[in-house]
Formats: C-alpha cells, sequence, structure tokens
C-alpha cells in the first residue's frame, strides 16, 4: 500500500509546488496514491495564503490529498476567532504575532501589513476582513490524524501506550519530548514533522520529514510501500532506514 508525505510547509508554495512534482514523476512510475500533508500549511514563510488556497482548491477539484491540522494552523484559525486567542501549547510569554511564531508573515499573505508593529485591534479587524471564509473554514476542519495501512500520519506525534482514538488533539499538535524520546513499538510507524531537523529520518517506530522549510531547510516529501520509507529527490527515491 503506497502513500505519499509531505513535511511542514510553512508558507513555501513554491517549495510545496516542487514537492508535487517529484510525487507527480514517482506516480508515473508507481502508480497513483494519496499525499498527505503533515500539517503546518502557515507561518514564517512568504505565501500562506497561497498555500491555503492551493490546497484548498485541490481537494475541492477532487485531487486525492489529504491535510493534517498543524500547531500553527490551530494557532492561525484560533487568532482570527479571537484576537486574544492562547493557544494551550504555546508558551506563556509568546502570542501569535510573536516574531518567534510568524504570524505577522501571515497576515502580510493576505494583504495585512505590519501586523506585529501596530496596535492589535485595527490589525484583528483588518485580518478577519482580509481572509476569506473559505480558507477559515478549510483551516478550522482539518483532521487530526490519518492512518493507512501500517503507517498513522500525525503532526506532532502521539502520546506512547494511548490509543489513537484516545489521543488529544493538544499532544497531536504539540507533543515532543515524551514522543520523540519513546522507543517502543507503537504498532503502526508514525509519520510526523513539528520537530525541525536537517533532513527526513527514520527512528525504527517513527519517521520525521520535517526538514527545516520554516527556517530556510528544504521542504521534503517521502512515499511509504508498507513499512518500507523512502526519500523522493530529483534522482529519484533513496530508502530511509533506522
Amino acid at each position: 500500500m503506497r502513500t505519499y508525505a509531505i513535511g511542514d510547509i510553512h508558507g513555501h508554495l513554491d517549495l510545496l509546488k516542487r514537492q508535487h512534482a517529484l510525487i507527480a514523476a514517482d506516480m508515473a512510475r508507481h502508480g497513483e496514491a494519496p499525499i498527505v500533508h503533515i500539517g503546518d500549511l502557515v507561518d514564517r514563510g512568504p505565501d500562506s495564503a497561497g498555500v491555503v488556497e492551493y490546497l484548498r482548491e485541490g481537494i475541492a477539484a477532487g485531487r486525492d490529498w489529504v491535510v493534517l491540522k498543524g500547531n500553527h494552523d490551530r494557532m492561525f484559525a484560533g487568532y482570527l476567532r479571537d484576537a486574544g486567542f492562547k493557544d494551550p501549547g504555546l508558551r506563556a510569554d509568546l502570542s501569535y504575532l510573536h516574531p518567534r511564531i510568524g504570524g505577522a508573515e501571515t497576515l502580510a499573505s493576505y494583504g495585512v501589513r505590519a501586523a506585529g508593529d501596530r496596535p492589535l485591534a485595527p490589525v484583528h479587524a483588518e485580518a478577519v476582513a482580509a481572509v476569506p471564509a473559505a480558507h477559515r473554514a478549510f483551516l478550522e476542519t482539518l483532521p487530526t490524524s490519518f492512518r493507512r495501512g501500517e503507517a498513522i500520519f500525525v503532526h506532532a506525534g502521539i502520546r506512547p501506550g494511548v490509543a489513537l482514538e484516545d489521543q488529544t488533539e493538544d499532544d497531536l499538535l504539540w507533543i515532543r519530548k515524551e514522543f520523540l524520546e519513546d522507543t517502543r513499538d507503537h504498532g503502526a510507524l508514525i509519520v510526523h514533522g513539528h520537530t525541525a531537523i536537517d533532513r527526513p529520518t527514520h527512528y525504527g517506530n517513527r519517521v520525521n520529514i520535517d526538514s527545516s522549510a520554516a527556517y530556510g531547510g528544504p521542504l521534503s516529501a517521502v512515499v511509504l510501500e508498507g513499512r518500507e520509507v523512502f526519500h523522493l529527490t530529483p534522482e529519484g527515491r533513496v530508502a530511509l532506514r533506522p
């Protein structure tokens, strides 16, 4: 059973389209299969609005794409609902428009300028007016996990020892230490992002595909054949092994 997956996008529409092109080339050789986008569509990069529209339009057109919710997607949707929204996973000293989060770059892609340097109320009013209702609905209704064959796809990871149906959204979108340091078999291979690393890496019980696009690194795509994982490159598939 073949499945493709793409790591954390963070507003890089150009990089996303390149990965879709690599996947299309692989599909031409091996056949069609779903593409899972692991979340964090928005923030930090230059064209979050373009990423959301591209993925929304693709799904509306019937493409076999799955788009999961990342913590940055939840923060953006929460901010649009309420300027004072505080995601429970976010550090107390940070907010959506803090430079470390990248929300101002997302709002700029919708035409709201200098969001981090102006009073909160007018910026929020401009943002609510600028972001299309279709984008808000898309972000609000993203699923938090996807299971196919021998793999479970989530944004951040899972709470070890807890069944998938009992996982909390906070853990699926934010977990790190408890998941990353756990070496036990989870019953399925967990494919995730959220924790930025240099390149897609297979750890035996999980595969991290966040290759730091948010910080100037590449965006990465992998293909799974059962529990076998391959990194897609312009030269073809490269096997990822624990």
